[in-house]
């Protein structure tokens, strides 16, 4: 198409707009606390909005834009989210379990599974619907799981599982 016909003002406009957030496909699983962060991050994003709104004129329509975009997201994560009970039982491994295993290196690690919108892996939280942790969903002490990676598999070995870190 010809640039003539192309409507800037709306090519503008179009391009300023942030992209939708994308929601997984996943169930929504949350942690107790998990549930807790997101309560949180909707609130400071509803107070950040309501600050840019209340400069009026001279709020940053990119920045507001953004913040909608992002309450949008925070309010279906929220009405999505399906808390799971806390972990009582450490039989096998469950959103909510500290898991530690060993790798095929024998080097040991610790992690465990949260809903996706709490992972946050430099402190070991692993979205329960990663490779990591679907290889680790269920297992139990002693079992062989094989950890599907993109830069190939893993076999680590469940060595305990438990409700609290340690």
């Amino acid at each position: 198409m010809s640039r003539a016909f192309v409507n800037e003002d709306q090519a503008a406009a179009q391009a300023s707009q942030p992209v939708e957030r994308s929601v997984s496909s996943h169930p929504n699983y949350v942690t107790e606390s998990g549930l807790v962060q997101l309560r949180a991050r909707a609130d400071e994003l509803r107070a950040l909005h309501l600050e840019q709104s209340a400069l009026g004129e001279r709020a940053d329509r990119q920045a507001l834009a953004d913040l909608e975009r992002d309450m949008r997201y925070y309010r279906q994560r929220l009405h999505s989210a399906k808390v799971v009970p806390p972990v009582t039982e450490t039989h096998s491994v469950q959103i909510g379990s500290w898991v530690s295993y060993a790798d095929e290196h024998n080097v040991h690690h610790q992690v465990c599974l949260v809903g996706e919108d709490q992972a946050d892996v430099g402190v070991g939280l692993i979205n329960w619907a990663s490779p990591l942790g679907r290889a680790l969903m269920g297992a139990r002490v002693g079992d062989e799981v094989i950890w599907r990676r993109p830069a190939g598999d893993r076999m680590l070995e469940v060595l305990a599982i438990s409700a609290t870190p340690g």
